[in-house]
């Protein structure tokens, strides 16, 4: 959520604003020193690493809105988001990797800053690190789990981030989907949804809409990110000195970072970022290797996998890119990834070589063919027909996206494996891909293949 601070100062600063309108809004900032006494630090990679948090606080939401985007409650003074944001040394590319506010920590020696109470290393969920000792005891724990160092802090909370998104115009959101959370109120249909602040944070904090829950809301928290993003710095509006500086103290206003973060910062990453976009950036969660990973008197915690996740960090670290950028082709997003499912095509035409043609296409955009194409008992086929088993339904809809015009055909018993009756209607196939679909070795995404196309 906090990379939408950065951008909109950066982008509009880079097209001309000033300096001395971006001076003026840096007073704005609450500062916080989370950095004052650290000792025994990991050293100091290359580019900027940022501790991006979203706080529970909703003390300045008012009763309406809490009933109505399901804001009850006392809040727990905790992190509801915690993001390293990498920005690369050229300053061309970022890479955001959320860590489960659930995860497994091991909390430094420290003193409780509300009682004064002197603790001893002990283990917790690491979004209670917030409570304990506040920002200061929240970046110490994540640089002794990730051995990464990190530059800077910023912190939103429920408020801000609702105004935010509001100033904005709001922002598009779409799904292959029905997304419906019965605690936060979230009911969308399939289909694209421009979310203004309130729906917006009902979409980021949901986890009930399937069976994820909180590692599925972090894939949300990335996909509303990267439109965040797209928004911010694609919008004509926020080339509007007046308009910026609307947009600009909504988020200041609320925001708090460390005393680092100041106006040269600003303006400079600013300059560096002119052609900054969806497509510069990475999108992960750490590698999780137990999502329920039992700690007495604390309960069940997401554990990292050791091994994985060391490398995560250490591409930060190395100022890599954690997945291949490519040059993204116009898509259909479909609610299950081509990956997953298996498919027989036949040729149900006379046409010789139809089979094979639509065998390799379906290949070629990431279905599991047999590869070897049959001949169909019948060659009368009037259209191209998907046969499916009514339990792989979905499964069945997105291969027929992969397929414009054809018609589908439920067969009970047939099994997990579509089949692909090829008919004299076929063109071509078009490409689709999944909602969430991960790639690379640290299961990442880049920033254009989640927002809506």
């Amino acid at each position: 959520m906090r990379v939408a601070t950065t951008c909109s100062v950066t982008v509009l600063a880079a097209a001309g604003i000033g300096h001395a309108v971006v001076s003026g809004l840096d007073t704005e900032i609450n500062r916080v020193d989370p950095f004052k006494d650290m000792k025994n630090r990991p050293s100091a990679g290359h580019g900027m690493n940022v501790l991006l948090v979203g706080t529970d606080g909703r003390d300045k939401i008012t009763p309406a809105e809490r009933a109505k985007y399901r804001l009850g409650g006392a809040p727990c003074h905790c992190t509801d988001t915690i993001m390293i944001v990498h920005l690369s040394a050229d300053q061309d590319r970022a890479s955001i990797v959320s860590l489960p506010r659930d995860s497994y920590a091991e909390i430094p020696p420290h003193t409780d800053q509300t009682t004064g109470k002197q603790h001893q290393q002990h283990p917790v969920k690491l979004n209670a690190a917030y409570a304990e000792g506040g920002p200061h005891l929240t970046v110490r724990t994540v640089e002794h789990m990730t051995g990464v160092k990190i530059d800077h802090y910023l912190e939103v909370d429920f408020t801000s981030f609702m105004k935010t998104v509001d100033v904005l115009g709001g922002v598009d959101i779409c799904t292959a989907k029905p997304l419906k959370d019965s605690y936060t109120g979230l009911d969308m249909a399939v289909g694209t949804h421009r979310l203004d602040g309130g729906q917006a944070l009902q979409y980021v904090r949901a986890r009930h809409t399937d069976g994820a829950g909180d590692l599925g809301r972090m894939q949300r928290q990335q996909r509303f990110l990267a439109a965040l993003i797209a928004k911010t710095t694609s919008s004509g509006v926020l080339l509007n000195p007046v308009k910026f500086r609307e947009v600009a103290s909504t988020l200041l206003s609320s925001v708090r970072a460390d005393k680092g973060f100041g106006t040269d910062q600003m303006v400079e990453l600013a300059r560096a970022m002119r052609g900054f976009s969806p497509s510069s950036s990475d999108f992960t969660t750490v590698p999780v290797g137990n999502v329920s990973f039992p700690v007495k008197g604390i309960g069940s915690t997401v554990k990292w996998d050791p091994v994985k996740s060391k490398k995560l960090f250490q591409t930060l670290r190395d100022d890599k890119p954690l997945a291949v950028h490519h040059q993204r082709k116009e898509e259909t997003v479909v609610g299950v990834a081509p990956e997953q499912i298996r498919v027989q095509v036949e040729n149900g035409t006379m046409s010789p070589g139809l089979g094979k043609t639509v065998d390799a296409q379906l290949r070629g955009t990431g279905f599991r063919t047999s590869g070897a194409p049959a001949n169909a008992a019948q060659r009368t086929a009037q259209h191209t027909v998907v046969l499916y088993d009514p339990r792989w339904d979905r499964s069945a809809k997105a291969l027929a996206a992969a397929l414009p015009g054809a018609r589908l055909q439920a067969v009970n018993g047939q099994g997990p494996v579509l089949k692909v009756l090829a008919g004299p209607d076929f063109k071509a196939v078009q490409a689709v891909r999944a909602e969430d679909a991960h790639q690379g070795e640290f299961g990442t995404v880049t920033g254009d293949q989640v927002v809506c196309g």
